[in-house]
């Protein structure tokens, strides 16, 4: 497989960056379906694929969410076109019959195993959600993902019945490069990495 032109390249990581700021501009739906769409051939544990996506973009849904974003997240996120809720699914072993034919007992792996289900459903939104970053930049959105908000009321709000729980945000749409302050540092290869 050839490697990615350095246009791809630039979109999707040395020039995206992490947008506050965002332009009066709706996402159409079969973006928000696309994006999902390439987010979920990521790969997960066992092809588990534990991550759940609420698409926060009607009005209503958004002052749903307001009162558990901090304070200093309530303008961009209030803003944003859409605000996607990065969460996992307590009881997504349940899926892996479809999810993985090959390996007929990877149910029994997650069920009844409390901290297993909670270290592949969090690694796996996390990846997943990871995968959504890059399939938005890929088909031309910013974003904003964040941390910033009452992991309980999000839950309590979007997840009533306890099944799922949140994990981490993630504002899309068109961003304002003019409101960019300079990209801060990064580390250097042998500040964060080793060959063994």
């Amino acid at each position: 497989m050839p490697a990615l032109s350095d246009i791809a390249l630039d979109q999707i990581f040395r020039e995206a960056r992490t947008y506050r700021w965002w332009q009066d501009r709706p996402i159409p739906e079969a973006i928000l379906r696309e994006i999902a769409d390439l987010a979920k051939l990521g790969p997960t544990s066992a092809n588990s694929s534990p991550g759940r996506f609420v698409f926060v973009v009607s009005r209503e849904a958004k002052e749903r969410l307001r009162p558990h974003l901090d304070e200093g997240n309530v303008r961009q996120t209030m803003s944003a076109p859409a605000t996607v809720i990065v969460a996992y699914d307590t009881e997504f072993y349940e899926k892996l019959a479809t999810l993985a034919p090959n390996s007929p007992d990877a149910r029994s792996w997650f069920a009844g195993r409390p901290e297993a289900i909670e270290r592949a459903g969090f690694q796996g939104s996390c990846l997943q959600g990871a995968y959504l970053i890059m399939a938005a930049r890929a088909l031309g959105l910013d974003c904003g993902p964040m941390g910033g908000f009452s992991r309980q009321g999000v839950d309590e709000a979007f997840f009533p019945g306890g099944q799922f729980k949140s994990n981490f945000l993630v504002n899309l749409g068109y961003g304002l490069p003019e409101k960019l302050h300079p990209r801060q540092p990064r580390l250097a290869f042998e500040e964060f990495c080793s060959i063994a």
